[in-house]
């Protein structure tokens, strides 16, 4: 546990995105707290999203953000978790759920940092 932790510390203070594996149950999130806390981005906010407990297309709005009326019940405008957490850190819980081209689109922000403007966000996958 001990070099578990300072193995969190050392990631926490870099820009990389960090896959966190193991059981349900052994603590990634609070793992993924951690790191957040240890980080310079720990005045910024911390979101989580289970990509296995909503549907496609549900998911991909609440990632990405939609417009006013992109779809029946859009009311308003959504900016969408990446872009919420700009300059914090977001969770995604159970990825390995989303879709491929979901996966796809994911593999941009991780790859590039680009949903419109994001600058300082790191992703925390479990």
């Amino acid at each position: 546990m001990a070099n578990l932790l300072k193995q969190a510390q050392r990631v926490a203070k870099t820009r990389s995105s960090v896959f966190i594996g193991g059981a349900t149950g052994t603590g990634k999130e609070l793992l993924a707290h951690a790191i957040h806390r240890a980080s310079p981005r720990s005045e910024g906010v911390f979101l989580a999203i289970n990509c296995g407990a909503l549907s496609e297309q549900l998911l991909e709005s609440e990632l990405f953000g939609h417009e006013k009326c992109a779809f029946t019940g859009a009311v308003r405008k959504n900016l969408g978790l990446f872009q919420a957490a700009n300059g914090g850190t977001v969770l995604l819980d159970e990825v390995g759920d989303m879709s491929a081209a979901l996966q796809v689109k994911l593999l941009r922000v991780l790859q590039e940092y680009k949903v419109k403007q994001l600058n300082q966000l790191v992703l925390l996958i479990v």
